[in-house]
């Protein structure tokens, strides 16, 4: 296995902007983790990738959680809980019979998916009367389980469960603060629940935690700025921003 400094410098900029929009991804704007994901899936083989994102994306949970420990809503991560070990149970058994080449690939296809999911939840947001809905769609227990499992699934084979579960937590009426609280419990326990499933498989090795510990200074410098810009900077922008730069990602992948 070849060490990390083999990579170029051109490379370890795209992965270091990558740490860093994980950063602010988990304190402030939770639609740059998916642009993050096929960020580092350009960058490495597509199997390294997905490892070296989760202990990230654990470490910057670390952070959101602490940050955002008075805001999480417990009931609706209980209720999410079965749904979710289902997706992670059949993310495993995908990457366990899937090559790097067909990988990569798929990883484009579910961050194309995912971000049509994001635009119509814009778009549903955007009508009246939405919020009328919200209570009764978190009680549902068909939504729990379709965007629990889907959440579950896409996280585990490609670090990409933000989408649907934003779409939950938005469609369920939470607020920011409490929208971001119960986020980051959730996927700080969803990504603590895939490393055994991807130690098993093999997924992690020397060279992936070597460059995790060389992207911990821009993850940080992330969550920093994620923390200061949360209540001053509105997101639509941003969203919009994220959204193209995702597809543009994934069509790439898909080449």
């Amino acid at each position: 296995m070849p060490a990390p400094f083999d990579l170029m410098i051109m490379q370890w900029a795209v992965l270091a902007m990558a740490s860093f929009f994980v950063g602010i991804a988990k304190t402030a704007l939770p639609g740059l983790a998916t642009l993050s994901v096929a960020l580092f899936a350009a960058v490495l083989p597509a199997r390294e990738s997905t490892a070296a994102m989760v202990v990230l994306l654990i470490a910057g949970d670390l952070y959101a959680i602490w940050m955002y420990r008075h805001d999480v809503d417990w009931s609706t991560l209980r209720r999410l809980a079965p749904a979710i070990l289902v997706g992670l149970g059949a993310g495993t058994l995908v990457l366990w019979r899937i090559d790097d080449a067909n990988m990569k690939r798929m990883i484009g296809v579910i961050l194309l998916l995912l971000t049509a999911v994001t635009l119509w939840m814009m778009w549903r947001r955007s009508r009246p009367g939405h919020g009328g809905t919200a209570h009764s769609f978190s009680q549902n227990p068909a939504a729990r389980w379709i965007y629990g499992s889907l959440g579950g699934f896409t996280t585990m084979v490609a670090n990409a469960g933000g989408p649907p579960m934003t779409m939950y937590f938005v469609a369920s009426g939470f607020d920011v603060m409490r929208f971001m609280g119960t986020q980051a419990y959730f996927f700080f326990f969803v990504n603590l629940a895939k490393v055994p499933f991807q130690a098993g498989l093999g997924l992690f090795s020397a060279r992936s935690l070597s460059i995790d510990a060389l992207l911990l200074v821009p993850l940080a410098l992330g969550t920093l700025l994620g923390r200061f810009v949360i209540r001053r900077i509105r997101t639509t922008v941003f969203d919009v921003l994220v959204i193209i730069l995702t597809i543009v990602s994934s069509v790439f992948l898909l080449l």
